[in-house]
């Protein structure tokens, strides 16, 4: 069965339900528990130690960072942190702590507690270090130490100026663990998480669901719900089947073929929200045809993007132009359009770089955090670029594993893969992907090895400058370049989209894509 006949036939069967008088929330969950239907299983549920918004998800329900996105924005709001300051010259950030705070261990949350934390992802020298890796430490790399002045104040003193320290604080990275659950759990602490959040850990059934229970005493309000279970549904058809069966409340990253069929069927309310997402596909230019920027600019080319974003994806996302999603007003480069679909060109190019015929080996995922439709999109992909001589082999893998190969290095295991991201700021792909220092071997996650010297330096200046407007421009010289040197193929901006049913109540998607599940609720049966 084809994915879309496998939908359809999904939907059919609500429908039949319906017809039937049957209800799509069924008695089988109670009216304070939610359950959620995820893409995958987590990786960990240590903040530190994970890269993916499948696992965020979760984590943002049970830990706080110091700031927080304010709910529909990604502008930033007091959290653990009840006020801030910044130094004249941009390298001193100095918090004042929320008073009577305590971790779900009873612990009491401190400066101390915010140290530890970050001398954890930094230090190497750090008792607990070796409970990492920490693959998104990146984000701090620029905070020298850590300073508790008293047990309300923790400053961070920078080596330079840091722009995106503050959105990067309200990214799931920044949140905070319990020391003393860290000591004690070691490299299990991922299984035995413990935070400040709205809910509490309580039990984690591999491929089974994850469980966290109502934090009565949560500082910012205890929730309405008792319980949230999240289940890992790998299969989108099998997540399907279980929202229409009564075994999910809110299910997230609805395939696209499902959408109008859901609305039709009626039971459900469909959520969608524009963020600063881009679906992408690494090149490797370290080795094999793409080492050629004409055979990289030939697939842009090839690749007749508006065809996937309406077919593939159906309208759930827009044309991608550059590495800088337009979710971010203040720093995308307007000017800017799109490769166009454009087969001649692309055969052209090839013909000039004497690579008629390349054979290229595809990474592709089998579902993953804002991978949208990834092997469908993969098939579609693969068909264009044949129309231009290319020979296209695609290989699948689950997505922890495809995770785990991919963000080691395409060198000696493929010419391009599929990837999805999702930022709080403009500075956090670019930086982590495309400089010349994030290759995989330094610990970054630049898998197609790109290096461009103006580019490293515009990214530098970019996240020191203090001056939105001068950052702003920074960013738009970086996008023209890249765009040029294509290492990437730029495909597609996601309308994040999540379903869930009638009784739910107080959802709301985030700009950031993460869950905010504090102030939902269920209406009774």
């Amino acid at each position: 069965m084809t994915w879309k006949n496998g939908w359809r036939a999904a939907c059919g069967t609500l429908l039949m339900l319906m017809a039937l008088g049957a209800s799509p929330a069924s008695a089988q969950v109670p009216d304070d528990v939610l359950v959620v239907g995820q893409i995958a299983e987590p990786k960990s549920l240590d903040p530190h130690a994970v890269t993916a918004t499948n696992d965020f998800r979760i984590l943002m329900n049970l830990y706080d960072g110091l700031v927080r996105f304010r709910s529909g924005t990604l502008e930033i709001e007091p959290a653990l942190a009840e006020t801030w300051e910044v130094s004249s010259d941009g390298k001193t950030y100095t918090f004042k702590l929320r008073q009577g705070v305590k971790f779900h261990d009873g612990a009491p949350f401190d400066a101390e507690a915010v140290k530890f934390n970050f001398d954890r992802m930094l230090d190497d020298k750090h008792p607990q270090h070796d409970t990492g890796p920490f693959p998104l430490a990146f984000f701090f790399s620029a905070i020298e130490r850590t300073e508790a002045a008293d047990p309300r104040t923790v400053v961070f003193h920078l080596k330079e100026p840091y722009a995106p320290l503050l959105s990067n604080l309200a990214y799931p990275t920044g949140l905070i663990v319990s020391p003393e659950a860290v000591r004690k759990g070691g490299k299990d602490y991922g299984r035995k998480p413990v935070g400040t959040g709205a809910y509490r850990f309580a039990e984690w059934q591999s491929n089974t669901k994850v469980v966290v229970e109502r934090n009565s005493d949560y500082w910012d309000g205890a929730p309405k719900l008792q319980a949230v279970i999240f289940r890992p549904l790998t299969d989108a058809n099998t997540r399907l089947t279980e929202l229409l069966a009564g075994g999910l409340d809110l299910m997230v990253e609805v395939p696209p073929d499902a959408v109008d069929l859901l609305g039709k069927a009626g039971g459900f309310k469909f959520h969608e929200q524009a963020g600063p997402h881009l679906w992408f596909l690494i090149l490797n230019t370290r080795e094999g045809p793409f080492k050629d920027v004409r055979v990289r600019q030939a697939v842009n080319y090839a690749i007749d993007k508006e065809a996937l974003v309406k077919g593939v994806l159906q309208g759930t996302a827009t044309v991608a132009d550059s590495i800088v999603p337009a979710a971010f007003e203040w720093a995308h480069d307007d000017t800017l359009q799109p490769y166009p679909h454009d087969p001649d060109r692309a055969r052209a190019l090839l013909r000039e770089a004497g690579a008629e015929g390349a054979e290229l080996k595809f990474l592709v995922a089998e579902g993953g955090s804002g991978m949208l439709a990834p092997v469908p999109m993969a098939t579609a992909i693969q068909a264009d670029l044949a129309k231009v001589g290319f020979k296209v082999t695609i290989q699948t893998y689950e997505w922890n594993t495809y995770l785990g190969l991919v963000n080691q290095g395409l060198a000696g295991k493929g010419d391009m893969a599929e990837m999805a991201w999702m930022t709080n700021d403009p500075d956090t792909l670019p930086f982590l992907t495309l400089r010349t220092d994030a290759l995989p071997e330094r610990g970054g996650f630049n898998s197609g090895y790109y290096s461009n010297p103006e580019v490293d330096k515009l990214l530098l200046q970019a996240r020191q400058s203090t001056d939105r407007d001068a950052r702003a421009e920074l960013y738009r010289q970086v996008q023209r370049i890249v765009r040029e040197d294509a290492p990437w193929a730029f495909v597609a901006n996601w309308k994040q989209n999540a379903v869930t049913t009638e009784r739910v109540q107080g959802f709301e998607l985030q700009p950031s894509f993460l869950l905010n599940l504090a102030h939902v609720s269920k209406a009774a049966q």
